[in-house]
């Protein structure tokens, strides 16, 4: 497998005085002598304060030392780091092999390490030794970081995806704009479109029209620990940590089949990818430019991805991405000929009280007897279909937003009061009422409740009124 390096000077990372910056002179596990470390600017001020006068008393004041420490100090000729007497034992020996795992899972806060260690494993020592202790490993994690090596996929094997924020002019105000990427690991070409939210029906919405964009799917998309996708950790029988997909997402990825995986914690680096594509979206798309409405901010982005985006010259492959992906695209797993998963997805819902649904955040209403019933929600389109036992009984369009209400007059109880006086008039009754409205099925038809119950659904500003046929 072909790796790339970033390029980094590893020398002059390695070089002496960077060393100190990190303090790499620090003392691994050291016993709990606290400040009795010094590095080599901190030697050559002591001398330096030493010559001109100062007590030794005033030194360990000024730079927090011992006395004993800044004695050991001016007694040296020249600075050397710290060496730890082998077969020497600390007091946290014991702890070692736990404090090296668990410093990377909590992002080498020493605090943390030390409240742990405290409550957990009975440690005895200060915040002092198990600080100094962190700061080597600290150092090496920023050195690894610095020399790491790009790693490179082969076509069709992975793409990265992640969300970016831009505050851009829609009309005559500032507005925040969510910015959906995935770029395709081995030729870099990208995917990208605006919303107004990140919330799940934002993110399956945004993969979908990606694989059509693309024509296909990678086989693994690689995510950070966003909530949409993962919602924390399960202990397995092994006792090991396993993150925990959210349920919803998890069904989306079996349904197109392609395998999730996750950024290590910490470590978003190891999505660089499209870490690089939001960035270039952010500073080559976005400046300078106003839009009419969310609509317009897409359609100027989808013509700047197909002029500019996808005709650069990419900085690590050195080969433009729409030239690339030539040798990508077949090698992606081809999407046209499955059905959305948005639409393909039954979701059941029990009628409320106030014979609504809630169905992504907004409420919609069925027939009034189906109060307390089960019913099935699937999205056809731009419309959601309510059934019952397998009849369709609503449908309505689909709400933007949230909050929102949408209620048909003839689904509510005045309805179902027009059904019972046209049952009584007889078999020569119409139909169909006189408002043109339809009456309720036998098997809906349940007890007449006072209307003022529902007066309000029907007097607010929210609610959007549909008649039949509208």
């Amino acid at each position: 497998m072909e790796r790339e390096s970033v390029v980094f000077d590893v020398e002059a990372v390695l070089d002496p005085r960077v060393q100190d910056s990190f303090g790499a002179t620090v003392s691994g596990l050291k016993p709990d002598t606290e400040g009795d470390v010094i590095g080599r600017e901190q030697w050559k001020a002591i001398h330096e304060r030493r010559a001109a006068g100062t007590s030794v008393s005033a030194l360990a004041r000024e730079f927090d030392l011992d006395r004993k420490t800044v004695r050991a100090c001016l007694r040296q000729s020249a600075w050397a780091p710290y060496r730890r007497e082998k077969g020497v034992l600390t007091v946290l020996d014991a702890h070692r092999t736990w404090l090296v795992e668990r410093a990377a899972q909590v992002n080498y806060s020493a605090r943390i390490l030390y409240q742990e260690l405290r409550t957990q494993r009975g440690f005895a020592g200060s915040y002092e030794t198990v600080k100094l202790a962190v700061r080597p490993l600290r150092a090496e994690a920023c050195l690894a970081g610095l020399t790491q090596r790009r790693f490179e996929t082969a076509p069709g094997e992975q793409a990265q995806v992640d969300w970016g924020q831009v505050s851009v002019r829609i009309g005559e105000q500032r507005t925040k704009v969510h910015i959906f990427v995935m770029t395709l690991g081995y030729s870099r070409r990208g995917y990208a479109e605006g919303f107004m939210h990140e919330r799940m029906a934002e993110l399956l919405a945004a993969h979908e029209r990606a694989f059509a964009h693309f024509g296909g799917r990678c086989e693994c998309l690689l995510y950070d620990r966003m909530r949409t996708v993962v919602l924390g950790t399960l202990t397995g029988a092994d006792g090991q940590r396993r993150p925990r997909l959210n349920t919803t997402f998890a069904a989306f990825a079996d349904h197109w089949g392609f395998t999730p995986r996750l950024c290590q914690p910490y470590r978003a680096q190891t999505k660089g990818k499209v870490e690089s594509g939001v960035k270039y979206v952010k500073r080559n798309f976005v400046p300078g430019r106003s839009f009419v409405d969310l609509e317009d901010f897409n359609q100027q982005l989808m013509r700047w991805q197909a002029e500019i985006a996808d005709l650069r010259i990419h900085g690590t492959t050195h080969q433009r991405p729409i030239d690339r992906f030539a040798q990508e695209a077949a090698a992606l797993v081809p999407t046209a000929g499955q059905a959305s998963f948005l639409q393909a997805m039954v979701r059941s819902r029990v009628v409320g009280e106030d014979w609504l649904v809630s169905i992504d955040a907004n409420r919609y209403s069925v027939p009034f007897g189906l109060i307390g019933q089960t019913v099935e929600v699937v999205r056809v389109g731009g419309s959601w279909q309510i059934r019952h036992r397998g009849r369709l009984v609503a449908e309505h369009a689909v709400l933007a937003g949230r909050a929102q209400l949408s209620v048909c007059p003839e689904h509510g109880p005045g309805a179902a009061m027009r059904t019972a006086r046209q049952r009584h008039a007889g078999p020569a009754a119409s139909t169909r009422g006189g408002d043109g409205l339809r009456p309720a099925s036998d098997d809906l038809a349940v007890e007449v409740r006072d209307l003022a119950l529902y007066d309000h659904l029907f007097h607010t500003g929210v609610v959007h009124n549909r008649q039949e046929g509208a």
